[in-house]
């Protein structure tokens, strides 16, 4: 061992610090580690520490219970295969005969063992063949087709949720749904500028009302009454050209205003419901309602109100300006001494606020999220009497929000009166230079008045302006937010070249598949070929990946690898919603819309007629239940169903699926919500039901698949046998274990029933 030798690691795959010093005993003169990944676990999956090191030359480990370092020198049978199952994964190397290690870790070091095995298989190759070892290509993201970047295997466009405060020019974003209104934009912009110009006309008049008539009078002539008039109709008429134009701009602003919401909402609710399952595994319900709703409302109020005001102070700041510096400029320039000191606070204060706005909204989302738990589950809380934890829950989000606007509230309250504070400041420098510009005989009385008064106006308007810094950077905060979700991009992407099928003969190829959730490995190689109107059983332990088998054909998500095909066709090449029309769907947890049972049933064939309703739930068995109703199919199931019993929302939710006639078939658990006598029932229904189109079917208990052509176990996210109840039983494998198994448990709960009835 040569105790000298650097380490050399490439900085990506660095050996951790705490294990290098350890590793440098191990290393020979000009070996390299390449890649490293660290281990967590024993054989006994107690934690403890260790490590598995590829370098140029050998493959090293070491672990808790080791003296010295382990290596194995790269031959050509040498082999690192990786699995995981419950959170655990495991690393095995072995040989052509036999296994030579096995370390096991927690499933966070996962991407660290994937990128292990590869460099352990690229180093080993090198090593026999005597050729140097290639860097390998960047990986591309699937869905976007962007570069992923090194060590990462989410792609940072498709995954991202932007948690940076939100930019005010994240609203120049909302033109998107501005431009459809782009003429009625122009015209209020246009009444905008009109209005705002009118409203100058007083002041400017009482200039010549002041000098031309009011000081003259006091100096001992007669006033001219037809002036005044002349002046005073002005005035009025300028007043009432303003009032009708300001009318009309804010109720066409106030159109387009609502217009752009309603399209902003209906946007992000399409979107939402084209993005994948994965994007709703990890999202919560009262936040994505929060968005939709809230967001938007605050975005069109901005829009309407604020955004118009902001106009006009603008255009009337400036007008005010021009108008000041040609009466008097130095007496201007003096009125526009607080700007800078305003602009500066402005600057300070939008900082502080757009972080402050971006925690109200999270925050305001928690609210929202315990209401959304609570009252969808509210029979769960009250059959548990947790009503007061709940309360407590929801009392200390609500505490939660509070803090936050106060600590927002803090930093307005001191720039808003400050603002103020700078304008009042700003007119008593305009009195005093004013006098003192009449004293020395440059300016008129008149001049100065009319200063005061557009200096009223001007300082109103930048007090209003300085104001909507407020709104604005909330209506940023909540552009973000649902910005955030229309950039989302969906794990499973319409195809860019659709090949439509008008028919489906239901002929399923299923081909090396593996599908992971994050670093967590579902299904590994599954390899199956269905027949067109063949009904297949899945079956295997819970956990060992047959909903997740079922959601990949139905393309809820797409597989990892391999490719699932349909009449030949790969489905990544199927429209989404084209496709999914020929499968019919029975979830494990049935659920139903608010509204009538015909309304449920019909949900996915809206057109359809009472006689195919009625003979949809005479099939799933559900027609006699149904007339026992008060209203029979016109009587209202409550939200979710609830006021049905579980074996009826079940019947409910089979009969719409079997409503729509699809080629394929897809029962998850469809039984596992009704008793015995009702599945049988069903069962009867469906052994007609199933002829002519392909079946796939999960169920908890074992003996209501005796008629599928084929049963399919799998065990920890793979296939391990494949045939009929009789011939797997004769096996006396994997099916043979689960079905003695469930008669156990069957046999221990009648006895436990009789012995109940004795007593």
């Amino acid at each position: 061992m040569n105790t000298e030798s650097p380490i050399a690691l490439p900085a990506r795959h660095a050996v951790p610090a705490h294990w290098q010093s350890a590793l440098q005993t191990c290393l020979r003169a000009g070996e390299t580690a390449v890649a490293s990944v660290e281990l967590d676990l024993d054989d006994s999956l107690h934690f403890a520490p260790g490590i598995v090191v590829v370098t140029d030359q050998r493959l090293l480990a070491k672990t808790a219970g080791d003296v010295e370092w382990k290596t194995w020198s790269y031959q050509q049978h040498l082999a690192l295969a990786h699995h995981d199952h419950a959170g655990v994964g495991t690393l095995e190397l072995h040989d052509e005969i036999r296994r030579l290690a096995c370390w096991r870790y927690t499933l966070g070091h996962n991407p660290d063992a994937l990128r292990v095995i590869d460099h352990f298989e690229q180093q080993r190759d090198a090593a026999l063949t005597g050729t140097p070892v290639q860097e390998p290509e960047q990986a591309i993201c699937p869905s976007c087709k962007a570069p992923l970047p090194a060590d990462q295997e989410e792609c940072p466009i498709c995954t991202r949720e932007i948690h940076t405060p939100p930019s005010t020019w994240t609203l120049f974003r909302l033109w998107r749904f501005a431009r459809p209104y782009r003429g009625q934009l122009l015209a209020g912009f246009l009444l905008t500028l009109a209005s705002t110009a009118a409203t100058l006309v007083a002041p400017y008049l009482s200039m010549p009302l002041m000098d031309k008539v009011l000081i003259p009078y006091q100096n001992g002539q007669q006033i001219d009454v037809m002036l005044v008039a002349s002046y005073l109709a002005g005035m009025a008429g300028a007043a009432l050209f303003a009032w009708g134009l300001g009318w009309a701009r804010t109720y066409i602003l106030a159109l387009v205003s609502e217009r752009i919401g309603a399209d902003l909402r209906t946007a992000t609710y399409e979107h939402l419901l084209r993005l994948s399952l994965e994007y709703f595994g990890g999202r919560r319900t009262g936040d994505l309602m929060a968005r939709i709703g809230s967001e938007s409302d605050r975005i069109c109020v901005f829009l309407s109100l604020h955004l118009l005001d902001f106009a006009t102070d603008v255009l009337m700041i400036g007008m005010t300006a021009v108008i000041l510096v040609s009466i008097n400029p130095w007496l201007a320039l003096v009125t526009l001494l607080p700007l800078p000191f305003i602009a500066w606070m402005i600057h300070v204060v939008r900082d502080k606020l757009r972080h402050g706005f971006e925690k109200i909204d999270r925050v305001w989302g928690e609210v929202t999220n315990v209401l959304a738990d609570t009252i969808p589950g509210i029979r769960v809380v009250k059959a548990f009497a947790q009503e007061k934890r709940e309360a407590a829950r929801f009392r200390e989000a609500n505490r939660h929000n509070l803090l936050i606007n106060d600590r927002v509230n803090k930093v307005w309250s001191l720039f808003s009166p400050t603002v103020t504070f700078l304008t009042e400041i700003g007119l008593l420098i305009v009195w005093a230079v004013g006098i003192w510009q009449v004293s020395k005989g440059d300016i008129t009385v008149g001049v100065l008045t009319a200063f005061l008064a557009y200096i009223g106006r001007f300082y109103t308007r930048l007090d209003s302006m300085s104001r909507i810094v407020s709104v604005t950077q909330k209506a940023a905060a909540g552009a973000k937010r649902i910005f955030d979700i229309l950039d989302h991009v969906s794990s499973v992407p319409e195809s860019q070249n659709p090949v439509h099928l008008s028919r489906i003969e239901g002929r399923i190829d299923i081909r090396n598949i593996g599908f992971r959730y994050g670093n967590r490995a579902v299904l590994r190689g599954v390899d199956l070929s269905i027949k067109p109107g063949e009904m297949i059983g899945l079956v295997g332990h819970s956990g060992s990946g047959k909903s997740t088998l079922v959601n990949l054909i139905c393309r809820f998500y797409d597989v990892s690898d391999g490719a699932i095909l349909v009449d030949g066709v790969d489905i990544r090449s199927l429209p989404i919603a084209e496709y999914r029309r020929h499968i019919g769907l029975v979830l494990q947890e049935p659920f139903l819309f608010f509204g009538t049972i015909a309304d449920n049933i019909a949900y996915g064939k809206p057109g359809a007629t009472r006689a195919e309703i009625i003979a949809a739930a005479r099939a799933a068995n559900a027609h006699e239940f149904i007339l026992r109703l008060p209203h029979g199919y016109d009587s209202m199931v409550g939200e979710r169903g609830q006021t049905l019993s579980g074996g009826e929302r079940q019947r409910i939710s089979i009969a719409r699926a079997l409503l729509i006639d699809p080629q394929l078939l897809i029962l998850d658990e469809a039984t596992s919500s009704v008793d015995t006598s009702t599945e049988k029932e069903i069962q009867k229904a469906l052994d007609n039901l199933v002829r002519g189109r392909t079946t796939i079917a999960i169920a908890h208990r074992l003996s209501t698949l005796r008629q599928a052509d084929r049963l399919v176990v799998l065990d920890k996210g793979q296939i391990v046998e494949v045939g009929k109840h009789e011939e797997l039983l004769a096996r006396e494998g994997a099916y043979y274990r689960l079905y003695q198994a469930q008669q156990r448990q069957a046999e221990n709960e009648a006895l436990a029933d009789l012995q109940d009835d004795i007593v």
